[in-house]
């Protein structure tokens, strides 16, 4: 009976957990912004900052964090928008931000969204024609493959 009355309170530790769903990203909204996108408020009027792919982002006031922004990745994927079929299905893009969207010198095509896509991100996930999105945010963790890019680019924002 002793091992009953250990086992029941792991058991029911992890029963609960196992109806709990935790989340791996969070729900925000994603506008979008086209040129010109310099000069940035990350790396000023460097050209070398925006990747090869096009796939970067001006941070909304609840991800720019001070400025400590710069440089992170996102995975970023539509989840609905206020018209039906907006959303491109089974998209997921990687975006490094590059400005903030308050200051951005470009507008966003919706103010207040959390995340602004440039033009190619955007209509990557989304008919390009919407205005906004809502959206499905993970700050990507990347470790080894950019580690000399980030720091590179870290610097600059210092």
């Amino acid at each position: 009976m002793s091992i009953l009355g250990e086992t029941s309170p792991f058991l029911l530790i992890l029963l609960l957990a196992t109806l709990f769903h935790l989340s791996h990203g969070d729900v925000g909204t994603a506008a979008n912004y086209s040129p010109p996108y310099l000069p940035t408020a990350c790396y000023g009027n460097s050209a070398s900052q925006f990747p090869s792919t096009n796939m970067f982002a001006a941070a909304g006031e609840g991800l720019w964090d001070n400025g400590a922004a710069c440089g992170r990745q996102y995975l970023v994927r539509c989840i609905s928008a206020a018209v039906p079929r907006t959303c491109n299905p089974d998209q997921v893009i990687q975006v490094r931000i590059v400005d903030r969207s308050q200051t951005s010198r470009s507008r966003p095509s919706s103010n207040g969204a959390t995340i602004v896509l440039s033009t190619t991100a955007f209509g990557t996930i989304a008919d390009p024609s919407a205005t906004s999105i809502n959206g499905l945010m993970k700050r990507n963790l990347v470790f080894l493959d950019n580690v000399q890019e980030d720091l590179r680019m870290q610097s600059q924002c210092d």
